[in-house]
């Protein structure tokens, strides 16, 4: 099979979606034109480190996959259980690296224990608390069985995060998410190598906007020294949150009250699930033979993840304006 990562979105979307359902399938695929119109085009660090892992676990035989290459060629072998160890390198996004990895190692026929070291809170992906309490909740709902330790937090641009992943064998099952209902919002507020008071006063400006829009909260302060430095909030409630790092220049209660605004944006229309769980349930849902969901906006990394996973699946998935202006998918 061939096809072109420059469809759509243009992103590392296509490339991660598409060798995680080759090893699924057994289906042998090209790529080419990866991330043609991006500034720096072609595979990044963390690309080569995923299709790396993968094709380690699987067996896999893989040509052209070096950094900035636009083209690779991956045939998948069978998929290995075992203990793994793998470092991105510098602050390359350990979700991202995970959600490569994800929908293909749950075929294997006993659990896989995978150590990853990089980033777990860095900009253009969600953090390592967004994958934990939003992506694996509404996956658990769907019957992926899956635990996500986080070791030690790494930022941009020095990384050395350290996260390690359970995955065992799972049978997943048609889920909708339809709606969300959640009684509070719940969060964590963290920072590392800058004074406590950073992550307190990311919180309690989180806090004051959720109080003030009628939303009861409790966010945890988490204050680390580690040797890679930086802040950021997450927020979540059910299948619906918002994260924002900190950055100089930008003040802690501006994190804060950006991270909830984002989060009420998302809960006020009454979708299923937010913008960006959207685009991540999109192969999972073809992988149980149908589901749905609803949501405020389809991206385009949702439309591009949908293009994908068809290549791939016997599915069709439909989008659907609803009456009260959010987007129904399903398959």
């Amino acid at each position: 099979m061939k096809l072109d990562g420059s469809y759509g979105e243009g992103g590392g979307q296509i490339l991660r979606t598409a060798v995680a359902l080759s090893a699924v399938t057994g289906k042998h695929v090209e790529i080419e034109n990866i991330r043609k119109e991006r500034p720096k085009p072609g595979l990044s660090a963390q690309h080569v480190k995923a299709v790396e892992e993968l094709a380690r676990i699987c067996g896999a035989q893989v040509s052209g996959c070096r950094l900035r290459s636009t083209r690779i060629s991956f045939t998948p072998g069978k998929i290995n259980s075992g203990n793994y160890d793998v470092d991105i390198g510098t602050a390359g996004s350990i979700s991202l690296f995970l959600q490569c990895l994800m929908p293909a190692l749950m075929h294997a026929d006993v659990a896989i224990s995978i150590k990853i070291t990089g980033g777990t809170d860095v900009r253009w992906s969600p953090s390592i608390d967004y994958m934990r309490f939003v992506t694996l909740a509404a996956l658990g709902k769907m019957g992926y069985k899956c635990d996500i330790s986080l070791i030690k937090r790494g930022y941009y641009p020095r990384g050395g995060g350290s996260v390690c992943a359970i995955i065992n064998p799972s049978n997943l099952k048609i889920t909708n998410f339809d709606t969300n209902n959640c009684p509070i919002i719940e969060g964590i507020s963290h920072s590392s190598g800058l004074p406590s008071h950073v992550a307190q006063r990311q919180a309690a400006s989180a806090e004051k906007l959720l109080h003030e829009q009628g939303y009861k909260s409790n966010i945890s302060i988490e204050v680390n020294d580690h040797p890679s430095t930086g802040s950021g909030i997450t927020l979540w409630c059910g299948t619906a949150g918002s994260s924002i790092l900190g950055k100089p220049g930008l003040k802690a209660e501006k994190v804060g009250s950006i991270a909830a605004e984002a989060l009420v944006n998302e809960l006020r229309p009454g979708g299923g699930v937010d913008e960006y769980l959207a685009d991540q349930l999109i192969p999972y849902m073809a992988l149980a033979k149908g589901g749905s969901f609803t949501t405020r906006i389809i991206s385009m990394h949702t439309k591009t993840n949908i293009w994908v996973t068809e290549q791939f699946l016997p599915v069709k998935f439909e989008i659907e304006e609803m009456e009260n202006g959010l987007f129904k998918v399903r398959i």
